[in-house]
C-alpha cells in the first residue's frame, strides 16, 4: 500500500493548471487525498485561485516514512509551491494560491480547464468543462478486475470540490450557497472511475465582480 501512495503522490498535481486540465483531474491524484479547488473573482478581471489537498493521516505517515527513508523526495505531497499543515488527526492539508488577472492564473485554460469570459456589466462567467474529465476515466477500461477492485477501494469516499464565488452568483448550474455568493460541486472520485458520474457537459457560475 505504501507504493501506492508513493505513486499517487509522484503523480501530485502541484500546478492548478494540470489539476484544472480535466482529463488528469481524476486520473493524476492520489486516491487517498481529497482535493478542492475554490476560485473568487475578485475583480471583472481578475480572482483568487485557491488549490487545498488532504491527505488522510494513515497515508500522509507512510509518505512522511518514505521521504524520511529517501524513497521519496523531501516534500513530494506539497513541494515548493504549496503551504503545508500538518493537522492534530494525523492528516495532511496542502494549500496552493494564486491571484491576479485571469490570463495570468494557471487553471488549464489551454488544456480544456477552467475558463473566464466577460458575460455583462460586472459579470464574469467562470466555466469548467467535463468532458475530457470522462474520458480521462475510459483509459481504466483495460484494467484487469483485481487491479479494478483495488483502484476504487482507494478511491472510495474521495472527492473533487470545485467552487466558485464573488459578490453574488446570478447563474448557475452548481449548488448555490445560502447567501447566494458561492456555486459548489462535490464530485465523487469513485463514480469517474466507474463512469456513474452525472455531470452536465460544463459546471458554470455567472458571478458579478466586487
Amino acid at each position: 500500500m505504501a507504493d501506492d501512495a508513493a505513486k499517487g503522490d509522484n503523480m501530485r498535481l502541484d500546478l492548478f493548471g494540470r489539476l484544472a486540465g480535466t482529463a488528469l483531474m481524476a486520473m493524476g491524484l492520489s486516491a487517498c487525498i481529497d482535493v478542492s479547488i475554490d476560485v473568487d473573482v475578485t475583480s471583472p478581471t481578475t480572482a483568487r485561485a485557491t488549490m487545498t489537498q488532504v491527505m488522510g493521516a494513515d497515508f500522509y505517515a507512510m509518505v512522511k516514512m518514505s521521504e524520511e527513508s529517501g524513497e521519496m523526495d523531501e516534500g513530494s505531497f506539497c513541494g515548493d509551491e504549496g503551504t503545508l499543515t500538518e493537522n492534530a488527526d494525523g492528516s495532511g492539508t496542502c494549500t496552493m494560491v494564486e491571484e491576479g488577472p485571469f490570463d495570468s492564473l494557471d487553471l488549464g485554460q489551454e488544456a480544456g480547464g477552467i475558463t473566464f469570459a466577460a458575460a455583462g456589466p460586472g459579470l464574469v462567467r467562470v466555466a469548467l468543462p467535463t468532458d475530457e474529465m470522462m474520458e480521462g476515466m475510459d483509459a481504466e477500461e483495460d484494467m484487469d478486475e483485481e487491479s479494478r477492485q483495488m483502484m476504487e477501494a482507494f478511491f472510495a469516499g474521495r472527492t473533487i470540490t470545485i467552487g466558485i464565488s464573488g459578490a453574488q452568483v446570478v447563474e448557475t448550474n452548481m449548488t448555490l450557497s445560502g447567501d447566494g455568493r458561492r456555486a459548489e460541486q462535490v464530485i465523487p472520485l469513485l463514480d469517474l472511475v466507474n463512469g456513474t458520474a452525472d455531470l452536465p457537459d460544463e459546471l458554470f457560475a455567472v458571478v458579478r465582480a466586487p
